[in-house]
Protein backbone atom coordinates (compact mmCIF):
# COMPACT_ATOMS: atom_id res chain seq x y z
CA UNK A 1 0.00 0.00 0.00
CA UNK A 2 1.52 3.29 -1.06
CA UNK A 3 0.60 6.34 0.96
CA UNK A 4 0.83 9.47 -1.18
CA UNK A 5 0.97 12.86 0.55
CA UNK A 6 -1.80 15.22 -0.54
CA UNK A 7 -2.81 18.85 -0.24
CA UNK A 8 -6.20 20.46 -0.64
CA UNK A 9 -6.91 24.13 -1.22
CA UNK A 10 -9.94 25.30 0.74
CA UNK A 11 -12.36 27.85 -0.66
CA UNK A 12 -12.39 31.40 0.66
CA UNK A 13 -16.15 31.64 0.26
CA UNK A 14 -18.20 29.17 2.31
CA UNK A 15 -21.71 29.93 1.02
CA UNK A 16 -21.71 26.82 -1.19
CA UNK A 17 -20.65 24.48 1.63
CA UNK A 18 -23.14 22.24 3.37
CA UNK A 19 -24.60 23.99 6.39
CA UNK A 20 -24.32 22.26 9.73
CA UNK A 21 -26.06 23.07 12.96
CA UNK A 22 -23.83 26.11 13.58
CA UNK A 23 -22.66 27.18 10.13
CA UNK A 24 -20.71 25.86 7.15
CA UNK A 25 -19.30 22.36 7.37
CA UNK A 26 -15.72 22.66 6.23
CA UNK A 27 -14.64 19.66 4.17
CA UNK A 28 -12.40 16.96 5.56
CA UNK A 29 -8.88 17.53 4.27
CA UNK A 30 -5.77 15.35 4.11
CA UNK A 31 -5.04 16.70 7.62
CA UNK A 32 -8.57 15.63 8.72
CA UNK A 33 -10.61 18.41 10.38
CA UNK A 34 -9.44 21.34 12.42
CA UNK A 35 -9.60 24.99 13.20
CA UNK A 36 -7.47 27.91 14.26
CA UNK A 37 -8.77 30.50 16.69
CA UNK A 38 -7.12 33.87 17.23
CA UNK A 39 -8.51 36.02 20.04
CA UNK A 40 -7.52 38.75 22.48
CA UNK A 41 -6.51 37.72 25.98
CA UNK A 42 -8.28 39.58 28.78
CA UNK A 43 -5.86 42.12 30.24
CA UNK A 44 -3.80 40.52 33.01
CA UNK A 45 -4.92 36.96 32.18
CA UNK A 46 -1.86 35.66 30.29
CA UNK A 47 -0.37 34.04 33.40
CA UNK A 48 -3.71 32.39 34.19
CA UNK A 49 -3.78 31.09 30.61
CA UNK A 50 -0.32 29.58 31.07
CA UNK A 51 -1.36 28.10 34.43
CA UNK A 52 -4.32 26.50 32.71
CA UNK A 53 -1.86 24.83 30.34
CA UNK A 54 -0.06 23.31 33.34
CA UNK A 55 -3.37 22.23 34.88
CA UNK A 56 -4.42 20.52 31.64
CA UNK A 57 -1.06 18.76 31.35
CA UNK A 58 -1.42 17.54 34.95
CA UNK A 59 -4.98 16.35 34.34
CA UNK A 60 -3.70 14.38 31.32
CA UNK A 61 -0.99 12.79 33.46
CA UNK A 62 -3.70 11.55 35.80
CA UNK A 63 -6.02 10.51 32.97
CA UNK A 64 -4.23 10.23 29.61
CA UNK A 65 -7.60 9.57 27.94
CA UNK A 66 -9.31 12.72 29.26
CA UNK A 67 -9.45 14.31 25.80
CA UNK A 68 -10.01 11.03 23.91
CA UNK A 69 -13.65 11.83 23.00
CA UNK A 70 -12.38 14.78 20.95
CA UNK A 71 -10.47 12.45 18.57
CA UNK A 72 -7.53 14.85 18.51
CA UNK A 73 -4.36 14.53 16.50
CA UNK A 74 -2.82 17.54 18.17
CA UNK A 75 -3.42 20.89 19.80
CA UNK A 76 -1.20 23.94 19.77
CA UNK A 77 -1.64 26.98 21.99
CA UNK A 78 0.34 30.16 21.41
CA UNK A 79 0.42 33.47 23.29
CA UNK A 80 1.86 36.27 21.16
CA UNK A 81 2.01 40.06 20.76
CA UNK A 82 3.33 40.48 24.32
CA UNK A 83 0.78 37.97 25.64
CA UNK A 84 -2.17 40.03 24.42
CA UNK A 85 -3.37 37.53 21.82
CA UNK A 86 -3.91 33.78 21.83
CA UNK A 87 -3.92 31.24 19.02
CA UNK A 88 -5.46 27.81 19.36
CA UNK A 89 -4.91 25.22 16.65
CA UNK A 90 -6.50 21.82 16.74
CA UNK A 91 -6.58 18.95 14.27
CA UNK A 92 -9.13 16.22 14.93
CA UNK A 93 -11.20 13.51 13.27
CA UNK A 94 -14.75 14.82 13.69
CA UNK A 95 -16.42 17.75 12.03
CA UNK A 96 -16.37 21.21 13.63
CA UNK A 97 -19.85 21.06 15.16
CA UNK A 98 -19.30 17.66 16.78
CA UNK A 99 -15.88 18.65 18.10
CA UNK A 100 -17.15 21.80 19.77
CA UNK A 101 -20.25 20.10 21.22
CA UNK A 102 -18.06 17.24 22.50
CA UNK A 103 -15.63 19.74 24.04
CA UNK A 104 -18.41 21.52 25.93
CA UNK A 105 -19.84 18.19 27.14
CA UNK A 106 -16.42 16.84 28.13
CA UNK A 107 -15.35 19.89 30.13
CA UNK A 108 -18.76 20.25 31.75
CA UNK A 109 -18.83 16.56 32.75
CA UNK A 110 -15.26 16.69 34.09
CA UNK A 111 -16.01 19.93 35.95
CA UNK A 112 -13.04 21.51 34.21
CA UNK A 113 -12.93 25.07 33.00
CA UNK A 114 -11.59 26.07 29.61
CA UNK A 115 -8.64 28.29 28.82
CA UNK A 116 -11.02 30.22 26.60
CA UNK A 117 -12.50 31.80 29.76
CA UNK A 118 -9.43 34.07 29.69
CA UNK A 119 -10.32 35.44 26.25
CA UNK A 120 -12.23 38.64 25.59
CA UNK A 121 -15.82 38.03 24.57
CA UNK A 122 -15.94 34.38 25.61
CA UNK A 123 -19.46 33.60 26.89
CA UNK A 124 -19.74 33.13 30.64
CA UNK A 125 -22.60 30.66 30.14
CA UNK A 126 -20.62 28.36 27.81
CA UNK A 127 -21.29 25.24 29.95
CA UNK A 128 -25.05 25.53 29.48
CA UNK A 129 -25.03 27.31 26.15
CA UNK A 130 -23.05 25.30 23.59
CA UNK A 131 -24.41 27.55 20.83
CA UNK A 132 -22.66 30.57 22.41
CA UNK A 133 -19.42 28.58 22.72
CA UNK A 134 -19.61 27.56 19.07
CA UNK A 135 -20.52 31.10 17.98
CA UNK A 136 -17.41 32.44 19.77
CA UNK A 137 -15.19 29.83 18.14
CA UNK A 138 -16.66 30.48 14.69
CA UNK A 139 -16.31 34.25 15.09
CA UNK A 140 -12.62 33.85 15.98
CA UNK A 141 -11.81 31.09 13.50
CA UNK A 142 -9.17 31.88 10.89
CA UNK A 143 -9.79 29.29 8.16
CA UNK A 144 -6.92 27.58 6.40
CA UNK A 145 -6.59 28.06 2.67
CA UNK A 146 -4.44 24.95 2.16
CA UNK A 147 -3.95 21.83 4.22
CA UNK A 148 -1.41 19.08 3.68
CA UNK A 149 -1.22 15.55 4.97
CA UNK A 150 1.87 13.33 4.81
CA UNK A 151 -0.48 10.43 5.54
CA UNK A 152 -3.74 11.86 4.18
CA UNK A 153 -7.17 11.20 5.63
CA UNK A 154 -5.83 8.85 8.33
CA UNK A 155 -7.59 9.07 11.68
CA UNK A 156 -5.88 9.17 15.05
CA UNK A 157 -7.42 5.76 15.87
CA UNK A 158 -5.99 4.28 12.66
CA UNK A 159 -2.54 5.62 13.53
CA UNK A 160 -2.70 4.15 17.04
CA UNK A 161 -3.90 0.82 15.64
CA UNK A 162 -1.01 0.73 13.14
CA UNK A 163 1.46 1.46 15.93
CA UNK A 164 0.00 -1.36 18.08
CA UNK A 165 0.29 -3.77 15.12
CA UNK A 166 3.88 -2.67 14.51
CA UNK A 167 4.72 -3.22 18.18
CA UNK A 168 3.07 -6.65 18.22
CA UNK A 169 4.85 -7.66 15.02
CA UNK A 170 8.21 -6.50 16.39
CA UNK A 171 7.60 -8.43 19.62
CA UNK A 172 6.65 -11.55 17.63
CA UNK A 173 9.78 -11.28 15.46
CA UNK A 174 11.95 -10.80 18.55
CA UNK A 175 10.48 -13.97 20.09
CA UNK A 176 11.23 -15.95 16.93
CA UNK A 177 14.97 -15.29 17.26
Amino acid sequence: MEIKPQAVVLPKETDHLEQGKYGPVFPRTPACYGFTIVARVKPGHADAMRQYGYALAEALEQDPYLLAPLKLHYLRWVLFDDDTRFMYQGIFDTDFDKYTEDAVALFSKAGVSTAFEHLEGFPEDWRTNPEAFVRFVREHHCPSFIEYGEYPYVTADEIKKALRIKSALSEMLDQMQ
